[in-house]
């Protein structure tokens, strides 16, 4: 196949994906994030790398977990921009806790650009021993042996 050699088509090609990448981030796009299990709780970490934390904003509703965050850059008028691939504006990620996680306990912490929740798992969903019987009915001595002292009268 013949391609005609157009100065233009690399140029349309950084613009169609740059523009797909804008509409992706001002649709709310999600933050990384790793999840995982570790003892009795869940841990869950968020990269915000540029993000002030006092615009971090973290909320538990009906099993629903909500982190929102903003990242802004100030410019001048005047500047002359060069790049500008550093994506700025608000960041959404909502996540489903499921029963098995108390949200009453959720702890949060942000250092080097990474937020960290710490999710306690529910006592009702962690492991627990069941006891398991032979069939027999259980029958307590003391019960017995009233009866058997009340037949020799």
């Amino acid at each position: 196949m013949l391609l005609q050699n157009s100065p233009f088509r690399e140029l349309d090609s950084l613009f169609n994906q740059r523009t797909a990448a804008r509409s992706a981030w001002t649709a709310g796009r999600p933050m990384p994030m790793d999840a995982y299990r570790r003892d009795d709780d869940v841990w869950v970490h968020l990269d915000l790398p540029g993000v002030a934390a006092d615009s971090i904003d973290i909320s538990a509703e009906r099993n629903v977990l909500t982190v929102t965050a903003e990242r802004s850059y100030p410019r001048q008028d005047g500047d002359r921009v060069y790049f500008d691939e550093r994506h700025e504006g608000t960041f959404r990620r909502q996540v489903s806790l499921g029963e098995g996680l108390e949200a009453d306990g959720i702890e949060a912490d942000y250092s080097d650009g990474v937020l960290t929740l710490r999710i306690p798992v529910a006592q009702k969903a962690k492991p627990h021993k069941i006891k398991v019987s032979t069939g027999q009915p259980a029958v307590d001595a003391t019960a017995t042996e009233a009866v058997a002292d009340d037949s020799t009268d």
